[in-house]
């Protein structure tokens, strides 16, 4: 990871600290959230499923001289938000990010396993909705604080096979608005960081190719979130703009086929798992080319 920015200097440690909650915090953009933040001197806890990269980051941050808790805990499970309270309750919380959901399932939704979608839907609504309402009235009771939820350019636009990922994406979004609504009156800023395709290792795993233009970096879009936890309710990160605003047009039916088409040429003959997060890759339109997300 990079060394100490200006931006880490100056990040506001009265307003959205001593402590964070970093959901999904082990690897990729959690991780570089969780460093981020180490260098301006707030402490951590981050909560992981996997237990190797959660004591690999959570040493990694350590060494920048902050205090650190760890949560391995699936975050879909019925105990989640008591493990988790149990973890921060003595803490004076400042921040919670959720940078945990993921697309779990794929496949034509009227084929699926209910299971597997139920499984997406607990990661990408009904975690968060549980962490954003316990931490939101903490934060509302101290009078100051952030959420910052982790959205993607899969929620503007339907997909085939993720359609249900797609959609909890959206209801995160207009999820994040409500909620800036909200608790700005009483000091508590909320933001969507939307991401794009971003070179992380689970974007690896899955086969994305990352050699294309414009990937952003964790490091990256980690830092432009945290800089603008003031400027929600929705922030497109990574330069990501035109792909959300191509994809926020009037004529869907046109929208949603171009991009499907882009994909298939994207992907080619890619892993299913690749297909999984094609969603954050670029719409095609009649207007120019979108540079790769």
């Amino acid at each position: 990871m990079s060394g100490e920015q200006a931006s880490d200097r100056e990040f506001d440690r009265e307003r959205y600290g001593p402590w964070a909650v970093v959901a999904g915090g082990s690897e990729g953009v959690g991780a570089a959230f969780a460093d981020h933040l180490a260098r301006a001197g707030v402490n951590l806890v981050l909560i992981a499923r996997r237990p190797g990269p959660l004591a690999a980051t959570a040493a990694a941050v350590r060494g920048r001289g902050v205090r650190v808790r760890t949560v391995e805990q699936d975050l879909t499970a019925p105990d989640a938000l008591t493990r988790i309270r149990a973890a921060t309750d003595d803490l004076d919380v400042g921040l919670l990010i959720y940078n945990a959901g993921a697309n779990t399932h794929r496949g034509e939704f009227v084929e699926s396993d209910p299971v597997g979608v139920q499984r997406v839907i607990d990661l990408n609504v009904t975690a968060p909705l549980l962490l954003c309402r316990h931490f939101g009235r903490r934060l509302k009771a101290r009078g100051r604080g952030g959420i910052l939820l982790v959205g993607s350019l899969a929620g503007y636009l339907g997909h085939a096979d993720i359609g249900v990922y797609a959609a909890a994406k959206a209801f995160s979004r207009i999820f994040a608005e409500g909620l800036w609504l909200e608790l700005q009156p009483y000091g508590v800023d909320v933001l969507e960081l939307v991401l794009g395709v971003t070179r992380t290792p689970a974007m690896r795993r899955a086969g994305v190719r990352l050699d294309l233009p414009g990937v952003a970096e964790p490091d990256q879009v980690a830092a432009e979130g945290l800089a603008n936890l003031a400027a929600g309710p929705v922030l497109v990160a990574g330069g990501n703009l035109p792909v959300a605003l191509a994809r926020s047009g009037a004529e869907r039916a046109t929208l949603v086929r171009e991009n499907a088409r882009a994909v298939r040429a994207l992907l080619g003959g890619g892993s299913a798992a690749a297909r999984d997060v094609a969603g954050d890759q670029p719409v095609a339109s009649a207007r120019p080319p979108v540079p790769p997300a």
